[in-house]
């Protein structure tokens, strides 16, 4: 295998299986390394959003999840299955302020309102460079087709991220949900 031109980091929420395969076996086929993330209790993201369980030299990361109202969605699980120190529920801001230490990633949230200002925040407060979702509900095809441009830009074209952004944005009217957050 030759040296691939970027390692993505792709968190895999609760039924969203087929565009996550989507994602992964486009990106390889792209040339970049994908990581995939099985996100099946609060402490699996948690260890990924900490950085403990990261890859050292992960460039990007995909947190492809559904989402409603600013929130991901998560797994619910029995009561006595949750660790301790597990939160339940869903995670919105709250809880991405307290785990999140991801300094200089870049971090796109691939779901349903996901792009809302507040959770933006939340990870810019936790160390990313730069956020990137919808502040709205879009289709699962565009969100998918949404993601793929971007990279396809970045690497197939040699596009910087903010050109990326604006190509796959321009693609049709649904893609102006997508919001791109900076610090």
């Amino acid at each position: 295998m030759s040296k691939p031109v970027m390692n993505v980091a792709l968190v895999v929420g609760p039924d969203t299986d087929m565009d996550s395969q989507a994602i992964r076996m486009t990106l390889e086929y792209f040339g970049a390394r994908v990581f995939t993330y099985w996100v099946g209790r609060p402490s699996d993201l948690m260890s990924v959003l900490s950085g403990e369980d990261l890859y050292a030299d992960t460039d990007m990361i995909i947190l492809n999840f559904h989402g409603d109202e600013g929130k991901l969605i998560m797994p619910e699980l029995g009561e006595d299955v949750y660790d301790d120190e597990e939160p339940r529920g869903d995670f919105g801001p709250d809880e991405i302020k307290r785990v999140t230490k991801l300094d200089g990633k870049i971090v796109f949230g691939n779901g349903c309102s996901l792009g809302e200002p507040a959770l933006a925040q939340a990870f810019l407060d936790g160390g990313c460079q730069m956020y990137i979702g919808p502040d709205d509900y879009p289709d699962g095809n565009d969100a998918l087709m949404f993601i793929l441009r971007v990279f396809y830009e970045m690497i197939q074209n040699e596009k910087d991220i903010r050109e990326a952004y604006q190509l796959a944005r321009s693609m049709n009217e649904e893609m102006s949900m997508f919001q791109l957050y900076e610090k």
